[in-house]
């Protein structure tokens, strides 16, 4: 076990030799001051080689622990990106196949042809609600999904990505419902987390709500400004449809609800565990989740331009992003990543079977992340190419 000091703080867990770069890049973020609490786990050829926590989980002082969860919310995109793609796997779902398949009620307001690809890159013109609606509606899974599927798209289908911001879990998971007969979180729990032992919940329960980081909510006076445009661009249209501002996941009914874009709750550990069997072809420790062909498909680009509402240039593959000149977070092309709102950031390296994941609580005010899980992950990745 590690036991570092740097400002006056303790530095918990392990790092193999060898990734030793993840721990000075993980040290360093705190030691300029930019963290509160964080974790980073890394998993090489399906064996933990990193996992290291520090900081507090709340301005109050609680320690953040081995065992700490923390909203990380488009790291939960992953999660049921898996989920969907398991069901590719198993022939219950085709890509290139129309979301109304699976879903009629969807086909209406001009949404017949868009493909369950579409969904899963972002191009499928849905980006915001429209109407807009509350954060507390998200808890009405019925109602927003009926919304969707009344609603029509904000661009021709297919031609541009708009990141959608927190529609997307919903379009998925409810393709995932309508198909295998469970909630995207039920099916999660039931044949990811369970399976793999992954501490990572769509719906936490109220017995573990003390294990759950206080996110420290970023400076919403600077994202204002960065983003001040059109208010009827895609992009601000996007962000007002259900404005949260990084309190909703203090609540309960936050925390109870299947929110399968933003809502996830786990820790870095868990992220990296889940996709060190994608790392590894599909398989790790004798639980498949996949076949590799069916990993090697999240690497078909599917759209390569500048992103509506992220507003820079995004390489989406199916689900995932793919690396480019813009995102270079693995020296290896082989690689997918995503990340969560205020900085958490998950990479996985096929050529390395590498996972990396780092989560954290004090948020970033960029909407794509920020360099400290960057750093943290440029070092993983670049450490298991040198052991490769």
């Amino acid at each position: 076990m590690v036991r570092l000091f740097c400002c006056g703080m303790e530095i918990n867990g392990f790092c193999d030799e060898g990734f030793g770069s993840v721990r000075d890049a993980f040290v360093g973020n705190f030691d300029r001051g930019e963290e509160l609490g964080a974790a980073v786990a890394v998993f090489h050829r399906g064996r933990p080689v990193v996992d290291l926590w520090a900081g507090d989980a709340d301005e109050h002082g609680r320690p953040w622990e081995a065992d700490t969860l923390v909203n990380v919310y488009s790291i939960t995109k992953t999660m049921t990106f898996v989920c969907l793609l398991m069901l590719v796997d198993r022939g219950a779902v085709d890509v290139a196949a129309p979301v109304a398949a699976y879903w009629p009620e969807f086909a209406a307001n001009g949404k017949a042809d868009i493909t369950v690809a579409q969904v899963l890159c972002h191009t499928a013109g849905l980006s915001g609600f429209d109407p807009a609606i509350t954060p507390a509606e998200l808890y009405d899974w019925d109602a927003v999904c009926a919304g969707l599927a009344a609603q029509a798209p904000w661009w021709t289908p297919g031609e541009g990505s708009g990141y959608h911001l927190i529609t997307q879990g919903y379009l998925l998971g409810e393709i995932v419902r309508r198909v295998s007969g469970k909630s995207v979180g039920t099916f999660f729990a039931d044949e990811v987390a369970g399976p793999l032992g992954a501490d990572f919940h769509f719906s936490l329960p109220a017995s573990e709500d003390d294990r759950v980081a206080d996110l420290v909510p970023p400076d919403f006076e600077a994202m204002l400004a960065a983003a001040a445009g059109d208010l009827e661009s895609i992009a601000v249209r996007s962000v007002l449809s259900c404005p949260l501002d990084a309190t909703e996941p203090t609540t309960r009914e936050w925390r109870a609800a299947e929110i399968p874009a933003a809502g996830g709750i786990g820790n870095a550990r868990s992220i990296a565990r889940v996709h060190s069997a994608l790392a590894c072809g599909g398989t790790v420790d004798g639980v498949t989740l996949m076949s590799p062909g069916t990993v090697e498909s999240i690497l078909d680009e599917q759209s390569n331009t500048v992103d509506f509402v992220l507003g820079m240039p995004t390489r989406f593959g199916l689900g995932f992003g793919l690396m480019s000149d813009d995102i270079p977070l693995s020296p290896n092309e082989r690689s997918f990543f995503w990340g969560g709102w205020g900085g958490s950031i998950a990479v996985t390296d096929l050529d390395t079977q590498t996972s990396v994941a780092y989560v954290m609580n004090k948020m970033g005010t960029g909407m794509a992340g920020d360099l400290r899980g960057g750093l943290v992950a440029i070092a993983a990745t670049d450490a298991a190419t040198r052991l490769a």
